[in-house]
């Protein structure tokens, strides 16, 4: 006989409400380099309530003049105000990851307040976007180049190195980085951004072997490409013709962004203006702005920034499965040296090493053709 419908519905397992922790003997202490971002912030919320200790480095002039940005994160500290449990296990730190002085002192008040660091999270992130022509157009789309890196690598570069000598020398630490799998696969249209990342992954990779007989933890977590650009700033360069859709099929990540951001109703957050003077016109082509979202913005003939004032539904949505893996890996005695987040995440780096492992495969049977067999003579 075929049980009930509502029977069989409540035989299946329930998945899990909260993630599951690694068991600890003592709670632990996190440093986060971005605070502000969204993963940071409900990263802290997880594990406040867990007893652990967080520490958040809070870049001064984006907490004071991005209020859109800042606001989830002031809504989070008076959440902390409210709460007991919650209020000796917070520091907030200044913090701008491109200063060396600034992570060391922001370490060092760590260090101060709680004794040490068991989990240091680096989720300083950038997008800038645009093709590398169109990186090349004018001194500020050059020198984006530049800050692209400074931010994604120099900038987790740096709180790595001023948090490794007091992990060294209590011989117990974790440093998680999150890139995504653009660090794995290269996308038209943020070859900067990939290009950081590949970077930071490369001297994560080499930085696993050295602290490893220290007992200091590596790992790489890497969220689909949507995670971490959607909840960071965007900087977007003016298009050159040669690369709009209806010449190049390359589908760039302007034209992927734009629709991803035309879908959300945006009309209700409006960004102020960064400074005075920031009409589009070819005398301030070179200027940065911050402007409320339009669908064309991404395309502005001006180099501009946003930060995508998402929801906090889809922001909830678009970074649980991300939250999730940090919390059940961070000082984990065994964690994985690099997590993939997602489904459809690991399908997408699946067919990119399918592909190298071919391309291998083709390489070797020519290498083997042009082999000098042993013994041979070789004189001419």
């Amino acid at each position: 006989m075929t049980p009930p419908q509502s029977a069989t519905v409540s035989s299946k397992p329930q998945r899990p409400r909260s993630p599951k922790f690694p068991p600890h003997n003592a709670p632990r202490v996190w440093f986060i380099t971005t605070g502000t971002s969204p993963i940071a912030i409900a990263l802290a919320r997880q594990v406040l309530e867990h007893g652990d200790y967080v520490v958040a480095g809070v870049l001064p002039i984006e907490f004071e003049k991005h209020e859109e940005r800042s606001e989830e994160f002031r809504d989070f500290l008076e959440d902390v105000k409210r709460t007991e449990r919650w209020k000796e296990r917070l520091r907030v730190v200044g913090l701008d990851g491109r200063s060396v002085g600034q992570c060391q002192a922001a370490i060092a008040e760590a260090i101060e307040a709680f004794g040490r660091v068991d989990v240091l999270l680096g989720c300083t992130s950038e997008a800038v976007v645009g093709t590398v022509e169109e990186l090349a157009q004018s001194p500020r789309t050059i020198s984006l180049v530049q800050e692209q890196f400074e931010t994604n690598f120099f900038a987790n570069v740096n709180v790595i190195k001023a948090v490794l000598p007091n992990m060294r020398q209590m011989r117990n630490g974790h440093v998680i980085m999150v890139t995504g799998i653009t660090a794995h696969l290269g996308t038209p249209g943020l070859g900067m951004y990939c290009s950081s990342q590949w970077a930071i992954e490369g001297y994560c990779d080499s930085l696993a072997y050295e602290i490893a007989p220290f007992n200091i933890k590596m790992s790489i977590v890497q969220p689909n490409m949507e995670v971490n650009v959607l909840t960071n700033r965007i900087t977007s360069v003016p298009p050159l013709p040669q690369y709009s859709p209806d010449i190049n099929p390359a589908p760039l990540a302007r034209e992927i962004l734009s629709g991803i951001l035309d879908k959300i109703d945006l009309s209700n957050h409006p960004y102020p203006e960064m400074s005075p003077g920031t009409e589009k016109s070819p005398a301030s082509a070179d200027m940065d702005v911050h402007m409320p979202y339009t669908g064309d913005l991404l395309s502005s003939p001006q180099v501009t920034s946003l930060y995508p004032p998402l929801s906090q539904t889809f922001k909830a949505a678009l970074i649980a499965e991300t939250v999730h893996a940090l919390t059940a890996i961070g000082g984990h005695d065994n964690p994985p040296a690099r997590h993939i987040v997602g489904f459809e995440g690991v399908t997408s780096v699946k067919e990119k090493l399918k592909t190298v492992s071919e391309e291998l495969e083709d390489f070797i049977e020519v290498s083997g053709a042009v082999d000098i067999r042993k013994g041979e003579d070789t004189t001419i």
